[in-house]
């Protein structure tokens, strides 16, 4: 019986987990992440492109302590919406409009979170003049990763 309800449980949560992500992408805030040079690659399986962000080129790597491996940027929109670096995130509230992302910290280079983008097998070619990363931010000011986006911030769609 109590593997009954704790099975139970973990589908609720499960699902509202999904539900929250479903919420997120359909109806969250788009900002957009201009892509540095990215390199698509084969799985056996399936095809993925490694991200890089041009806004981690901006964040200054020597302004972080030695022993910070992972944190936050604070990032706002310009005026096309694209996330420019503000800051390293210490803690202080926010700004109107400012939003945070996270990076972590290796080898003296900045890593901005999630680093690659998942596409259905055979499809890479769309994917090779992707310019952008679309986040969607809720308003709790969580994000995801909701697609690539061309020169035109139009989603790439297969």
């Amino acid at each position: 019986m109590i593997a009954i309800a704790l099975t139970v449980v973990i589908l609720v949560l499960f699902n509202v987990s999904i539900h929250d992500k479903e919420q997120t992408i359909a109806n969250g805030e788009n900002l957009f992440l201009e892509l540095a040079p990215a390199d698509p690659h084969a799985f056996p399986r399936a095809d993925y492109m490694q991200l890089r962000y041009a806004v981690e080129n901006s964040a200054p790597a020597d302004q972080l302590k030695e022993h910070e491996r992972r944190g936050f940027l604070v990032v706002r929109g310009d005026a096309g919406n694209v996330a420019r670096f503000v800051r390293f995130h210490r803690g202080e509230s926010l700004e109107p409009h400012e939003r945070l992302v996270r990076f972590h910290h290796r080898n003296g280079r900045i890593g901005i979170a999630p680093d690659d983008f998942f596409f259905p097998e055979g499809h890479g070619e769309l994917y090779e003049d992707a310019q952008y990363g679309v986040f969607r931010f809720d308003d709790r000011g969580r994000y995801l990763l909701a697609g690539l986006a061309d020169g035109d911030q139009m989603l790439i769609e297969p």
